[in-house]
């Protein structure tokens, strides 16, 4: 299975602690050396930088072999996001992981089956690897920008 990530879900799973149900769910993942530079960057917080500069083997950093076309270049995206989109396409990826709404518009586009940082909180949550209820209380300490409504729902649904 190939799976590509974004910066976020990465960013936000290092920062509740459960960056581990990554390998878990997929084995490898596979980001842009642009996701890393975002991941290292001294706006990133310190726990995310930390683990960045010491990745486990499960997290292999690519370069983009193709480059970017116009529809590409001209989307409203960071450089981490089209990297990502790109690389997805280049390996004829199974999943790409992506929160960014511009970005996963643009992976729908393009045909690309995408999740989100909640997405991978669910499924580890049917696979057993974490507590939904308890995951999304420590996403919602950070930052992260989502409706209340959004995760009231995954827990109702979570509950059936």
């Amino acid at each position: 299975m190939i799976v590509i990530a974004d910066t976020s879900p990465i960013s936000y799973l290092i920062r509740i602690g459960k960056i581990e149900v990554l390998p878990r769910l997929y084995q490898h993942i596979v980001i842009p050396a642009a996701v890393c530079d975002e991941l290292k960057s001294p706006r990133a917080p310190q726990a995310v930088r930390d683990w960045t500069t010491r990745h486990p083997d499960w997290l292999e950093i690519r370069i983009p072999e193709r480059q970017p076309d116009a529809e590409l270049m001209s989307a409203d995206l960071d450089a981490g996001e089209r990297d990502a989109i790109l690389l997805a396409l280049e390996l004829g990826a199974d999943e790409l992981i992506i929160d960014d709404l511009d970005g996963r518009r643009e992976a729908e586009r393009r045909k690309l089956h995408f999740v989100g940082t909640l997405g991978v909180l669910r499924d580890a949550g049917r696979a057993g690897l974490l507590n939904l209820k308890d995951a999304l209380a420590r996403l919602r300490q950070t930052n992260f920008h989502v409706s209340e409504e959004l995760l009231d729902r995954l827990l109702r649904d979570e509950e059936r």
